[in-house]
Order: C-alpha cells, then structure tokens, then sequence
C-alpha cells in the first residue's frame, strides 16, 4: 500500500503544473459560485494547513532564495482565502448560518461573545497590519534597493576573480545566476509584500460590509428582530473574521521571516538556539535580575524565581558543555597529531610541494590583512585582477596567478612584492590613510605623514580621512592604499615583464596563436628556430616595453629573418622594424609635427660597432672605462637639456648599433627610448636636439 501510495503521488507530480492552474481558476471561480457549508469547511481546514505549511517552510529553508516560489504563492493564497471571505459571506446573508468551523470559532474561541471576538479580530489585525505587514514590506523595499544597488559591484568582483583565475567559466556563470535569482527575488518580495498589506486592509472592510449587510438581511428578509440579528450575524461575521484572519497571520508572518532570513548554514531554529544560548555568562546575568525581582514586595516571587534558576541553570549546563567540548577537541587534536607523526614516522616524507615557487607574489603585513578581504570592504584582489587584464592588453603577456598572502614576519604596515620568491622591492602603507601627492600646482600645503610614492619614488604625504577633502580641494592627487599597492605592482610587472615570460608561458601564446595562424608557427618551430630562441626574442622586446601582443606580425618577421641569422639580438631589431607602426604608437609618436631626438656622432656609431664582441652566443660591448664613461656622460647631459625644455628623451641610432646603447644606458638610464632609424614612421620630421660624442 505505501509502495502505490508513493507512485499515485509520483504520477501526480507529473501533472502538477495543470493542478495549479486548475486550482487557481476554481479560486476565482468560487467567488461566482455558492457553496455547500460542508465543502466551505473543509477548504477553510485546508486555508489554516496550507498556511502552517507554509510558515514551518520558511523556518527550515536556510536562505531565502530556497524559497524563491514564495511571492507567487503569496499572492495564490491570498487569492484562496478572499474566495473563502466571499463564499463564507454568501451562506452566511443566505442561510444565516456559516458551517461548522465558523460557528466552532465564534462559539469556542470568544465563548459566543461577539464583542469581545471582534476586539480579537481587530486586535489580530492590527497585529498583521501595523507590527509584521508594515515591517516586512520596509525590509522587502530595502532588500531589493540594496541588491540592485550592488548588483554592478559583485558582477565585476566576479569578473575580477575569473580573470585572477580564481573562478572558472561555469562557477562564474553560476554565480551570475545566483546574483541574478537574488535580484529577481527581492524585486518580486518587495510587490508581493504589498498583497499582505492589502489584505488586511480587505479583511477589515469585508468584516463592517458582513455586519452591515447581516443586520439589514436578518431584519429586513428574514424578519429578525434587531437584537436578534445583530447577535446572529455578528457572532458569524467574527468567527468568519477569525477563521481567515489567522492563517492571513500565519503566512504574514512567513513573509516576514523569509525577507528578514541572512544565508546560514543552519535553519532558524538551530541559528536560534545556537546564538541565544551561545553565551552562558548571559544567562547568569539575566537570572540574576530576575532573581531581583522576586525580592520586590507586591510582585508574584514564584515565577521569578523559576524562570530565575532555570536560566543560572541553563548557563550552567552550557558551561559545562563548551569545557567538554573544548577539552574533546583538544584531545582530537592530539591524537591527529600523534598519528600523523607516528605515520610520518613509517614512510618517507614527500617534499616535492615545497619546491613549488610562485611566479609572483604579495605579503602583507597583518594590518593590511583588510586591504585584500572584500568582507572588510578591501578591493586589492579586484585590482589584481584588473592589473593582469590591462597587462595582457598593453603588453600581450598573460601573467600567472598573482598569490596575495599574509607574513607575521612583516611589520604590521609593511608589504613586500617578490618575484620567483626574490623580494623585488618593499613598501609601507597606513591603511587608515590616503596617500596624497602634490602635481605642482597644488594651491596650499598640508600637513601629514612625509613619505614616497613607492612605485616613482615621488615625494607625497599621508593624510587622514579627515584631511582628504582638504587635499584634494587643495589640488593634490590623493589615492586610496590599495591603489598605492597596485599602481606598485603594475610598475614592477611592466620592468620585469621579460623574467615573467618563461617558456611554458612562451608556449601558451604560441598555442593560442596557432588556433588561428596555424601556418605561420609551423614554418617557424622547430623547423627555422627553437622555443628557446623564439622566447629570448620576446624577452628582449618586453625588456624594451615593446608589446608583443601582435604575435603573428612578430613570428612572420621571425620566420622571414631566420633563415639569415639565428642571432637573438639581431632577430629583436629585425621584429622592432616590421613593429614600427605600433611602436611609434605605442611610444606617442604618431601625430607629431616633428620627433625631437639625441642622435650619435658617426665616430660613436663607427667604435660602438667595432666594439662588439661575440661571447659565448651573445654579443657584448667591449669599450675601455674612459670611451665609456665619456659617453655615458655625454648622453646623460643631452637628456637632461632635452627634459628641461619639456621634450621626452629619444635616441636616434642606426639599426646596427641601437641594441648595444640600449645595453649600455639600461642601468644609468632605464627610462631613456632608444629607437634607429628604421622604426620611425616615414612622414615623421627628425628635429636633432643635440649630437653624442666623446669630446
């Protein structure tokens, strides 16, 4: 019999969209249609079940969205039990009688008084209406604001862990859908709270047209005299106002437990209990005072004092049970570390993941710890993320995952940047500051912390956030402390873009290359070069700046020069001519009237090129220190003159020595653009601001 039982329901499952839709028509049509008293009853029994259903599934769902159906059904059961106020009213006027259940409340519940059952129903009325109506319908409206509102935030903070690789494709589209859901959700609670709110505002005025229309009824159709009908239909009016006011209570209330429910991994009721309760030294206080009360004369000491002891009782208890749960913790633990010694103890210990080193990685001292948590309102790991998003756009690199990770070893304001486990470079931060700058322009000077801009090294001072208005008013460049971290970060990257290109990530780009260029890779690897000498190409380009996110423009030069030279240096001035568009973009040359440049002495340009030397499968500058410190100088004076009239260095060469300069100057002028002549856009005018030499 359970066995048929279960597959009857299973079938009937299968039909429970045309149930629905079924039942709602019958709702309406029970409006139009009289009803027997017997049937009206047991609807009414299946108002008041479906209604405690409904209010114990909103205490046992553990977030709101596992409820999502609750708007709809909020407005079917609304629907449902108006269609019962309309045909309760109909037998009533007609028959002067109103079913069994009707008549149980009016006589049971108020003992057939219907002044004091109306008192009830008003007083249940201004219950639903002014105490849990009014205050889910706020929570509803503020719920679906704040989620709208910060729909944006959490879509980027998506997109920002998927590009950190923190996300894949379809926990990210999951995701979206659950912020989307939630949306939907909360947008929909915040109008079917509004059915509620019209509910009992028809219950109140479906109770006095009852009266109204009983009293005319009973005296003017069924000759009643005027106490007798007003006895008659008010007792029936009030227990027909109960029997819907308390299931409209009922799911009143699941209405607002559901908009008022915080995601938890536990139900209402074990959140309950679990946080109550969590603290017993609460207990005692409150059975402290209660125990108080019991001494004051004229109060009733008996129950003061036994809801006194019971909560010193109960405090108790839950002492004694979180000490026997610590100490049972604390004796696991113990027995999981003697395991695990006794089973290190019996096998050879695996190292081989500790020989792991991350590419690039943050510290943070533990007062930055905020700056990276997004529950704490910190946004680095969004930056992060934009950071590797606009380096694959500017440079073509696509950066490994970028750890962000506590040190204790750190001071608490400190952060540290390493790359390969090598510290790079260091900084420190207040993270209850702002870090403003002063451009030059700047109206007035403020008083603050005296510190440099980490990433430039420029002079700046760290201001309250009562100061911060006042500086930026006073023009200068205020920047929060995360953005000081990642405007850092992505400096380091872009100087030391070349050492993060390995040939594993050399590799990657040839492959994703390959799924649309598939030609121009397979005449060039293995055939003409090696992945090896393809990265090496690469490296020098990205040492220079040079994006290399054109990849097939770079390999057909590759392969179009490989057949003469396998030199990787050479290659990299054969790859920067056929880059000369971009590169003149890239650097801002493109759209100038004329190029302000430093160009050499043809007696520099003569020694530098004799000066090479082939070692070891590298070619090095072999000049005598004096020649060399002469030259440095003579450049280095150039550069100057050309920053003090306002002209961004350039040095012009010819293609055969341009690499060597480059060498030469990377270390006393790392920022100095040394470009040959072959790299600039034809229609560009040269404009020579001075010439090297070593006189």
């Amino acid at each position: 019999m359970p066995a048929g039982i279960a597959q009857w329901v299973s079938r009937a499952m299968k039909y429970s969209d045309v149930m629905v839709a079924l039942a709602v028509i019958g709702t309406v049509a029970m409006m139009i249609i009289p009803m027997a008293a017997w049937l009206l009853a047991f609807l009414q029994v299946v108002n008041l079940g479906l209604s405690l259903l409904v209010v114990l599934t909103s205490i046992y769902i553990r977030e709101p969205l596992e409820f999502s159906i609750f708007p709809p059904l909020l407005l079917v059961i609304t629907l449902f039990r108006l269609s019962l106020n309309v045909s309760a009213t109909r037998l009533i006027l007609l028959t002067g009688e109103g079913g069994a259940l009707i008549q149980g409340f009016g006589q049971f519940v108020v003992g057939g008084n219907p002044v004091v059952g109306f008192i009830v129903f008003v007083i249940l009325v201004i219950i639903q209406f002014v105490v849990i109506t009014r205050g889910s319908e706020r929570v509803a409206e503020v719920s679906a604001r704040f989620t709208l509102d910060a729909m944006p935030g959490k879509q980027m903070a998506i997109d920002a862990d998927l590009n950190a690789g923190a996300l894949t494709e379809a926990e990210a589209r999951e995701r979206r859908q659950a912020i989307q859901h939630e949306a939907d959700f909360y947008g929909a609670m915040d109008g079917a709270s509004k059915f509620v709110k019209g509910d009992a505002i028809a219950a109140i005025i479906i109770l006095i047209v009852n009266l109204v229309g009983g009293f005319v009824v009973g005296m003017l159709q069924q000759n009643m005299d005027a106490m007798t009908a007003l006895q008659t239909f008010s007792l029936l009016t009030v227990g027909d106002g109960l029997v819907t006011q308390i299931p409209a209570l009922l799911i009143s209330t699941a209405a607002g437990i559901v908009v008022t429910r915080a995601s938890s991994d536990a139900t209402l009721g074990q959140d309950f209990t679990g946080q109550l309760f969590a603290e017993p030294r609460a207990l005692y206080v409150a059975g402290g005072v209660l125990g108080a009360f019991a001494l004051v004369p004229g109060l009733p000491a008996l129950p003061f004092l036994i809801l006194g002891g019971t909560a010193i009782g109960t405090g108790y208890l839950l002492r004694q049970d979180q000490a026997q749960k610590a100490r049972d913790a604390q004796r696991r633990v113990a027995e999981e570390q003697a395991a695990a010694s006794s089973e290190a103890s019996r096998k050879p210990e695996n190292v081989m993941s500790l020989l792991t080193v991350d590419p690039l990685e943050i510290e943070l001292g533990y007062g930055l710890l905020g700056l990276a948590d997004p529950a704490q309102g910190g946004d680095l790991m969004d930056r992060v993320g934009l950071i590797r998003r606009q380096v694959a756009l500017d440079f073509g690199l696509v950066l490994p995952y970028i750890r962000v990770r506590d040190n204790i070893q750190l001071k608490p304001t400190q952060y540290v940047a390493k790359l390969r486990g090598i510290e790079l470079a260091q900084g420190e931060i207040y993270p209850d500051h702002f870090l403003a700058m002063n451009p030059g322009s700047a109206a007035e000077d403020i008083t603050g912390i005296p510190t440099r801009e980490p990433a430039f090294g420029l002079p700046a001072l760290w201001v309250s956030q009562g100061q911060k208005e006042q500086a930026e008013l006073a023009g200068y460049t205020v920047v929060e402390p995360a953005a000081v971290i990642a405007t850092h970060l992505a400096e380091l990257i872009k100087t030391h873009a070349s050492e993060l290109l390995g040939r594993q990530e050399a590799q990657a780009l040839l492959d994703h290359v390959k799924a649309t260029s598939a030609a121009v890779v397979d005449e060039l690897i293995p055939n003409l070069l090696t992945l090896g000498e393809v990265q090496k190409v690469l490296q020098n380009l990205l040492r220079e700046g040079v994006s290399i996110r054109d990849l097939v423009t770079i390999l057909e030069a590759l392969a179009d020069s490989a057949r003469v030279t396998r030199d990787p240096d050479v290659l990299t001035e054969y790859v920067r001519q056929s880059l000369a568009r971009s590169l003149c973009r890239q650097f801002g040359l493109v759209g100038q009237g004329s190029v302000p440049v430093i160009t050499l002495h043809p007696d520099v340009e003569q020694q530098l090129a004799a000066s090479v030397q082939r070692e070891g499968g590298t070619s090095v500058v072999n000049l005598n220190p004096d020649t060399l410190r002469r030259f440095l100088e003579s450049l280095r004076g150039w550069a100057s003159r050309a920053v003090e009239q306002g002209h961004e260095p350039i040095v012009l060469t010819s293609p055969a020595v341009r690499p060597y300069v480059k060498r030469l100057t990377e270390r006393t002028l790392p920022r100095l653009l040394v470009l040959s002549y072959n790299e600039l856009d034809p229609a560009s005018q040269i404009e020579s601001l001075g010439m090297v030499s070593l006189e």
